[in-house]
């Protein structure tokens, strides 16, 4: 009996250990930023400018836009996801920049060159900055797309619920942090632990724009499920757009921007 409760002791040692250590550790696991910006030659090709903007609580930002063909044309503004950094979506942008579309790669703290440590409230913060810069500009909100892919659906959603867009496009959602976590470390009691929750599902009830949500069917990252979970929290009018044998980081190489470019297209044509 004495070494079935010593086992027990030391196994629930170490699990409380392994609790502290990924609770101190958990932005480390939840942010992948990297500081390589690739060739500076993707901005002159795609004609996008490098634009500086300060955030709520100090910070210089640098992100990267491309003007709309047509001054009163759309505007994808573009929040990315939790792995590189705007640099690895030039291929995307470069897509819409082609067909007219203008876009705002909008840069995150601690991404790129950027200074900062991304947290969920941090990157809001630096959305926010990067709506107002275009309204500084003179683009109307009515005129921005807001485009969320993974984690950056979140931030989408969380600014759409903000400035109430007219459109809003989400990539591979999630229905919330936690409900990721619960897949990947089902071990641990992730609903306590978590700092940045980035619960989507709760808020997308409050946003009012046209949606379209695109998700590979083979996502391993966030499964097809927990963005048909977002989907059905959202309002009227949506539609779910499922991209077949896509995965989570290719849904460009399925062609997926086409239905995207569809739909933008039949929302253009749309009485206000």
């Amino acid at each position: 009996m004495i070494f079935l409760v010593r086992g027990i002791f030391f196994f629930l040692s170490v699990y409380a250990l392994l609790v502290v250590i990924v609770y101190f550790m958990q932005r480390s696991l939840q942010y992948y930023p990297s500081k390589d910006m690739g060739d500076a030659g993707i901005l002159a090709m795609l004609n996008m400018q490098v634009v500086k903007t300060k955030t709520e609580d100090g910070l210089e930002l640098t992100s990267w836009f491309t003007p709309p063909q047509e001054k009163t044309g759309q505007i994808i503004v573009y929040f990315h996801g939790n792995a590189g950094n705007i640099s690895g979506r030039a291929d995307k942008a470069g897509f819409y920049v082609e067909r007219g579309y203008g876009i705002y790669l909008a840069g995150y703290r601690g991404y790129g060159q950027n200074p900062g440590n991304p947290t969920e409230k941090g990157l809001y913060r630096d959305a926010r900055a990067a709506i107002r810069w275009l309204q500084n500009a003179g683009y109307e909100i009515g005129q921005m797309v807001f485009y969320g892919e993974s984690l950056g659906s979140a931030v989408a959603v969380q600014m759409a619920s903000e400035f109430q867009p007219k459109r809003l496009i989400l990539e591979a959602p999630m229905s919330s942090a936690v409900d990721v976590a619960k897949r990947n470390y089902f071990y641990l009691p992730v609903d306590y632990m978590m700092k940045d929750r980035f619960d989507s599902a709760a808020k997308i009830g409050k946003v009012t724009a046209s949606l379209l949500i695109v998700h590979g069917d083979q996502d391993g990252v966030v499964p097809h499920a927990l963005g048909k979970k977002l989907f059905e929290a959202a309002n009227h009018p949506k539609e779910f757009v499922t991209i077949e044998h896509a995965a989570h980081n290719n849904l460009y190489e399925f062609k997926a921007g086409l239905p995207i470019v569809a739909w933008l297209e039949k929302q253009a044509e749309q009485k206000p």
